[in-house]
């Protein structure tokens, strides 16, 4: 179902392994995340020379403003900002299970250039049409809205978002976009460092459909 609407699926299997530890962990006795893509397997851990340094966008510090003012740690009252263990955890007992779904609200030019793995690609953009756009109504139909009288999201499941980093406005306007559909802010996430911080940690990244 997850194909047929963002254009890309992901079957997830989650291992923590713990057995051995490398130079660059993610955490203590945590060396990598093991994540299982459309029958791939796709190890998310750091990368591991100590040496390496960003050389893509994300190495700019300033842009200007507006729109790329610092967003809040919390920019929506009533939404839990995470963290990159948070972000690991979700994929672990939320994605695997189908309860959750990772949504990168970027472009979709950002998107292709590398994202979380596990992640699926929500525009902010094709929210801003609201319920009259057939488009919308069908991505809430995924992810557990019904239709009757008026929407019911009692079975939703539970939104992890993310954009580019603290600088980018798409995941913010995204949620509050989702809120003004009805969808609940206690089954919506916020991982503020986007793939700034992600990248910056030395996460694994994902380019759909390589």
């Amino acid at each position: 179902m997850y194909k047929k609407m963002f254009y890309t699926s992901f079957f997830i299997i989650v291992f923590f392994d713990s057995l051995w530890a490398s130079e660059v962990n993610i955490a203590e006795n945590l060396p990598y995340v093991k994540v299982d893509i459309d029958g791939k397997t796709l190890k998310i851990e750091r990368i591991k020379d100590t040496k390496h340094k960003l050389k893509n966008s994300y190495i700019k510090t300033s842009r200007p403003t507006p729109p790329f003012y610092i967003q809040p740690f919390n920019p929506i009252e009533g939404i839990k900002t995470v963290s990159e263990l948070d972000v690991l955890k979700f994929i672990k007992n939320k994605l695997s299970k189908n309860t959750g779904l990772l949504v990168d609200a970027r472009m979709p030019k950002w998107y292709q250039n590398g994202t979380i793995p596990g992640a699926v690609n929500i525009p902010f953009s094709i929210l801003l049409s609201g319920l009259k756009s057939q488009y919308v109504r069908q991505v809430l139909t995924v992810l557990g809205a019904r239709e009757k009288d008026k929407w019911d999201f009692t079975d939703v499941v539970e939104l992890l978002i993310f954009d580019n980093g603290p600088w980018c406005q798409q995941g913010v306007t995204a949620m509050k976009e989702f809120i003004k559909l009805g969808y609940p802010k206690n089954k919506i996430l916020y991982y503020r460092g986007g793939m700034q911080y992600w990248q910056i940690l030395g996460l694994t990244t994902l380019k759909p459909g390589i």
